[in-house]
């Protein structure tokens, strides 16, 4: 029986070199000289330093620009409060959203179950969700629908089988 499987990841090479694109253009720019501004990458997580609010709001605009350049999706990207950090600096933890929440799968099987295409499941396995058909046409109206659909999530699709 065709299937496939609806993904919500980003490719950690792409933001890699997004945030060390971003860092360079920091250390070159002449509005960030002498603010300490920084962008570090963690395992789920990048950290925005700088010494303003303002700067931080250029900060963020930087990465994004170089992150849409390499085609990562800026959905993965959640933002958190602006902290105090110390030496009169501020600090924002951006996370990188990886893997369909349980309500976003919820969300998705909706949406599949709406369109009403006769024959098509998914089920939700673990931080993917698996679509079935009998009919591959279906399948791909099923993937179709998905991508023009605005889920709050980056969607990609993998694993097909006929």
């Amino acid at each position: 029986m065709p299937s496939f499987d609806v993904l919500s990841e980003v490719d950690a090479q792409e933001v890699r070199n997004a945030v060390d694109q971003a860092s360079r253009e920091i250390a070159n720019r002449y509005d960030f000289k002498g603010t300490d501004s920084s962008v570090e990458l963690g395992d789920d997580s990048i950290t925005l330093r700088t010494s303003s609010e303002d700067k931080l709001r250029a900060l963020r605009q930087v990465l994004e620009e170089k992150l849409v350049k390499r085609k990562v999706s800026l959905k993965a990207l959640t933002y958190g409060d602006v902290e105090d950090a110390s030496g009169a600096n501020v600090r924002q933890v951006v996370t990188l959203a990886a893997g369909i929440s349980s309500e976003k799968a919820r969300e998705l099987n909706k949406f599949i179950k709406g369109l009403g295409l006769k024959g098509v499941q998914s089920q939700a396995q673990g931080d993917e969700l698996r679509v079935t058909s009998k009919k591959r046409d279906d399948l791909q109206a099923v993937m179709t629908a998905l991508r023009e659909g605005d889920f709050g999530i980056p969607i990609s699709f993998g694993n097909r089988r006929d």
